[in-house]
This record gives C-alpha cells, structure tokens and sequence, in this order.
C-alpha cells in the first residue's frame, strides 16, 4: 500500500474503537469472519495487516445493521451489498417497470432526490433532524418515502424541525417493542426469530391503529374533521392479521404507556 494514502486507512483494532458505540458486540473475530465469507476485503499493507478505507467501513456498517435489525442471512446481505453496488453505478435491471412507484431496495442520493421532489438543502435537513439516515453512501426505502412525504407537507408549512418529535415518539415505540420481543429472541432459534418477527409485526399494527385513533380523538376534541372512513390506506386491515401473540410475558422493564 502506498504510504501517501495509509493514513486514510484504519487497521482492524481501530475499527473496533469507530463502530464499538454502534455495535457493542462486534470483534475481531467477527470482522474476520465476514472477510472469510467474503462480505469484506479490506486491503493488506506490506507487513499483511489488514488497512480498511472509509468504503469498507461503510459495508461493515451496513452488514452490521442489516443483522441487527433486520435479522438477515449472510446470503441475503451479500445479495444487498451487490443489488446496492449496481445501483450505485447506475446500473438498472431489464425488466419491466413496476406500477405504483416501486423502486430498489437501495438508492443513491441522486436518486433520492429526484424521486422524492426535493433539494440538497432540504435532504440536508432531513438529515440534520434525524428523519432520514444513510447507509454508507446509500439511503434505503424507508428514506425515499418519509423524504416524500415530507416534501408533500411542506406547502402547508410543516418543516423537518417540526416532524423530529414524531421521530422520537417512532424510536421509543420500537425500544418497546425490542423489549417485548427479547425474551422470545433470547432463546436463539430460527423459530423463536420468526415469532419474534411475527408479535413485532402485530404491535405496530396496533400501534399504528392506536395512533390513528388518537388523532382523530383529538381533531373532534378541537372540532376539526377527522380522516374520512374511506382512507383505507392509512388503517390497518387487523381482520386479516392472525391473533396477537401472548404478551403478558415479561418483556418491558419499568416502562409505562
């Protein structure tokens, strides 16, 4: 490796220190690994240390997201990482365009910005508020939607420093659910992940249904009218949800409505 360019790159210990706050249980052992099933290639200096640049910070980042969130093989990662590469070099899949606003499970930031309406300044913003969050260099579905949603709102004067509580209020609600769903996750099985995944799924359903109605009991409180019964899009179909899993199992410590 050329010494002009080494110090841009980290050794392996100092990954460790940029990404221990994010990921409390990541290792050395753990990097290799996923080096091993060729999830990362970090460059090698001369002596054979392993020298990861900026990019490889960002893949391990998102292979480390993409496990503790969402739970994802190895297989399905790797398959990300490369529909997120293409995508970043601007490659698109010959097949016919989807209806409805489909779009790929990653984009650019290029991307984002004409799919969802809006400026630099304005992605910015959402940015500095915590509303929108990258994933390396890329920004994922849940980014394209909340930007046009809130491009959307804009004409009726609501800003991104408006919506941060909202953002707040999503990330205690999931800190709850996280709580529920531990016990069940505790027991490390395909089959407890599942219905972990399946009890989650059915409380922000019912979180969104509970939102929902709170609002609505607000408008009339303040004589305003609420959504009209018709907007099915914004209720939750719970007839053809399966019914809630048992939860009065422990799983919340000290948390209150």
């Amino acid at each position: 490796m050329n010494a002009q360019f080494a110090q841009a790159y980290l050794g392996i210990g100092e990954v460790l220190v940029e990404l221990r706050a994010e990921f409390p249980d990541i290792s050395v052992s753990k990097i290799r690994f996923l080096e091993s099933e060729g999830l990362l290639s970090p460059a090698r200096s001369p002596s054979g240390y392993r020298r990861f640049a900026p990019a490889d910070i960002d893949r391990l980042r998102f292979i480390l997201t993409a496990q503790r969130d969402h739970y994802l093989p190895l297989r399905v990662i790797r398959e990300r990482l490369t529909d997120s590469e293409q995508a970043a070099a601007g490659y698109q899949p010959d097949t016919p365009d989807q209806p409805g606003g489909d779009y790929p499970e990653m984009v650019t930031r290029r991307d984002l910005l004409h799919s969802a309406g809006i400026g630099d300044a304005q992605l910015d913003e959402l940015e500095a508020h915590g509303l929108v969050r990258r994933v390396g260099r890329l920004y994922g579905q849940d980014a394209l939607d909340i930007a046009a949603v809130v491009a959307a709102l804009a004409p009726f004067g609501v800003q991104p420093r408006h919506l941060r509580p909202m953002r707040t209020a999503a990330e205690r609600e999931v800190s709850m659910i996280e709580q529920l769903v531990a016990p069940t996750l505790r027991q490390r099985s395909p089959r407890a992940r599942a219905e972990a995944d399946r009890t989650a799924r059915q409380i922000v359903t019912l979180l969104l249904r509970l939102h929902r109605a709170m609002i609505e009991s607000a408008l009339a409180e303040a004589g305003l009218p609420s959504a009209p019964e018709s907007d099915s899009a914004l209720r939750p179909a719970l007839a053809s949800e399966p019914p809630p899993a048992d939860l009065s199992r422990p799983g919340i410590s000290g948390a209150s409505a």
